[in-house]
């Protein structure tokens, strides 16, 4: 049997079939021994999953978007770049690492892109709202990149919920992204929307769909949901009162979270569209990130099957 194509050949050549894992690095108050210990117990449990790459999320304060309170505070977290280099050597598949480009200087950005291994891929991200204060601006980033290092493998930020997204995805394909991570995917009717415009406007003016890589998150309590809703994320009303009603909500939404991946795998085969999952493991709480590995499990053998 052949092996699978590594994630740059895959991404590359705009293939599907692709399956990552994501995990926000450790909080900047962290002591030295605990970031240690989170890395080593992180390593053993993705050396168990069938995974083609890791994504390492930049974590930004979006306060400026949504003037609510937040469910839970903004705590900063270690550079990913960073995290990756010294903590995660043991890991030997590519790496997609976020970066919020308005904290960073150009001088900071032109740095990492020059000194990025060849097994690093980017994900750039901007600004949360339109208003705020930023060092570099997307475009900026995106020119960046150009001048600096335009062999490095880029995707961009996909988001269901706005009505021109597919338009915005184009854009951004434009000027050198050549894959696509969505936001978390709850309505996956909306998700599909968006799929089905961006196949449909990429067949109208001539373009080949670079692959849509769909994230999927568990949500295991009604403050998690709550946090959800403040990030932007749309979550339609029934599988809010399917969650907040089960007596395991947990298990509620892993039900779904396969239910979503199933739907999207028949949708997107069926159009022709290259698509892969992200598995977002982003809680502390033992029994979400056991159900997270659980469901990367069961993903990687929906995908393997499609």
């Amino acid at each position: 049997m052949s092996s699978r194509p590594t994630l740059h050949t895959s991404l590359a050549e705009a293939r599907g079939g692709v399956l990552l894992f994501s995990i926000t690095p450790p909080r900047r108050s962290a002591t030295a021994e605990r970031i240690k210990e989170i890395a080593t117990v992180t390593l053993d449990r993705l050396g168990g999953l069938d995974l083609d790459g890791l994504i390492l999320y930049d974590i930004d304060d979006e306060s400026d978007r949504n003037p609510d309170e937040r469910p839970f505070p903004y705590l900063p977290t270690l550079d990913p770049a960073r995290y990756l280099t010294d903590h995660l050597g043991g890991w030997d598949k590519p790496v997609i690492i976020y970066r919020c480009v308005g904290k960073y200087p150009e001088d900071e950005l032109r740095n990492w892109m020059a000194s990025a291994g060849p097994e690093v891929l980017g994900v750039f991200v901007g600004a949360s709202s339109g208003g705020k204060d930023v060092h570099t601006g997307l475009r900026r980033a995106q020119e960046l990149r150009a001048e600096v290092r335009p062999d490095l493998p880029l995707g961009a930020v996909a988001i269901s919920e706005r009505a021109d997204e597919h338009l915005r995805m184009l854009t951004k394909q434009e000027r050198g992204a050549s894959f696509f991570v969505s936001q978390v995917v709850y309505h996956v009717n909306e998700t599909k929307n968006l799929v089905s415009d961006y196949f449909y406007e990429c067949r109208r003016r001539g373009v080949t769909p670079r692959t849509i890589i769909f994230t999927l998150s568990l949500c295991g309590s009604l403050k998690t949901l709550e946090f959800v809703r403040w990030l932007g994320v749309d979550i339609p009303r029934w599988l809010q009162n399917s969650i907040e009603h089960s007596p395991d909500p947990l298990a509620e939404s892993y039900r779904q979270c396969v239910a979503i991946a199933r739907d999207l795998i028949d949708f997107c085969d069926h159009l022709g569209v290259p698509y892969g999952f992200n598995i977002e493991s982003v809680s502390i709480r033992k029994a979400e990130i056991e159900a997270t590995t659980d469901l990367a499990t069961e993903v990687a053998a929906l995908l393997r099957k499609a």
